[in-house]
């Protein structure tokens, strides 16, 4: 039986396309196993997948001062010895990781044992933990054309992002009915990231009465952020999160105003679904998702507004202008390569395989 160990985590976007791999390594036969940090959010996705987990000792680097900056290297050297001994036991053919800090001594160790590993970075340049897995891995698969020259040539692969398979087969009557919607009217749907967008919300629900007009608004507004003054507001529906419904959901939408995360604008583009991005501001990141948001923007699959731009009249306009241009943007995504990103990832793991067999 062929085996192969999953790694990545720290975030959900590190942990769901490892997720989306699942089925498709299921059915050729692989026996899966991950590892994660003890107790980071990888440990309650995987889980539930009936997927045998181990927790190693993680730390993060940082950038900035931090007096963790002191204790974490102890655990990220902790973390590779774990690692290491995991991988004498569990003899995987080949590793696959999506990133986060926890992954880097697993691609390490990985190396050490002469074991085959390919990693993923999601944004457009590599951040600090794939920077350091690159130069242990085999091949590097990523998102973005404009990632190939941050990479090394002969590691490069433009796959796209793994995208859930169930996300592409959701039921748009099974999403009016949840959201208590009509029919014959359009749907815009607002995410806000997972744990929402303030910003966006409040500019969101101080355009309400003009969108209601024409459309109706699904608001996923993240945990704490719901507006009970507006429950019952015919044509509005608002929930923190969304979990199985998600595809019915986005079967149901019309046209997606969206935070610019690299997993959840490949999502978009595998639905094919008419987006405007709100990249979050550089001042309150590193700046990954207004370049996300501008390469959808350069290959035609999304408009982009940054946040420092968006008002009411800013953003009734690109929603009036999305509509009248839908099919543009659905041609263009249609045109994308990135579009079969669970079989392109799944064939470069096959082929280190038995490269190393």
């Amino acid at each position: 039986m062929k085996r192969i160990v999953l790694t990545g985590g720290g975030t959900a976007g590190h942990v769901t396309p490892n997720i989306a791999l699942l089925p498709r390594l299921k059915e050729l036969g692989y026996d899966i196993h991950y590892i994660g940090s003890y107790d980071g959010i990888e440990r309650k996705l995987i889980e539930q997948y009936d997927i045998p987990y181990y927790g190693i000792s993680s730390g993060k680097l940082r950038r900035y001062f931090d007096w963790k900056n002191f204790s974490d290297p102890f655990k990220v050297v902790k973390g590779y010895g774990q690692a290491r001994s995991l991988l004498k036991k569990l003899k995987p053919d080949v590793v696959f990781s999506k990133g986060g800090f926890v992954s880097v001594p697993v691609v390490m160790a990985a190396k050490h044992r002469k074991i085959p590993a390919i990693i993923h970075e999601s944004d457009i340049t590599p951040g600090l933990a794939n920077k350091l897995a690159i130069p242990n891995a085999c091949k590097v698969c990523c998102n973005f054309p404009e990632t190939l020259k941050y990479l090394p040539a002969d590691k490069a692969v433009l796959t796209g992002s793994p995208i859930r398979k169930e996300l592409l087969s959701g039921n748009s009557l099974a999403g009016l009915t949840y959201c208590n919607f009509k029919s014959g009217k359009p749907v815009i749907m607002v995410i806000g990231g997972s744990s929402g967008s303030q910003f966006i919300n409040d500019v969101i629900r101080s355009i309400l009465p003009d969108l209601l007009k024409d459309y109706q608004v699904l608001h996923l507004c993240g945990k704490g952020n719901l507006d009970n003054s507006l429950s019952g507001t015919q044509g509005y529906a608002q929930f923190e999160y969304a979990n199985k419904e998600l595809s019915d959901m986005f079967a149901l939408a019309d046209l997606v105003v969206s935070r610019a995360g690299a997993n959840a604008i490949c999502e978009l583009l595998a639905l094919r679904k008419p987006n405007i991005l709100i990249p979050l501001s550089a001042s309150a990141s590193r700046g990954d998702q207004i370049l996300n948001a501008r390469s959808f923007e350069r290959q035609g699959f999304s408009m982009v507004i940054e946040e420092e731009n968006l008002n009411n009249v800013v953003l009734l306009d690109a929603i009036r202008q999305l509509s009248q241009d839908r099919s543009q943007y659905i041609n263009a995504m249609a045109k994308s390569e990135q579009l079969n990103s669970v079989e392109t990832v799944v064939q470069l793991l096959e082929q280190a395989a038995k490269q190393r067999k």
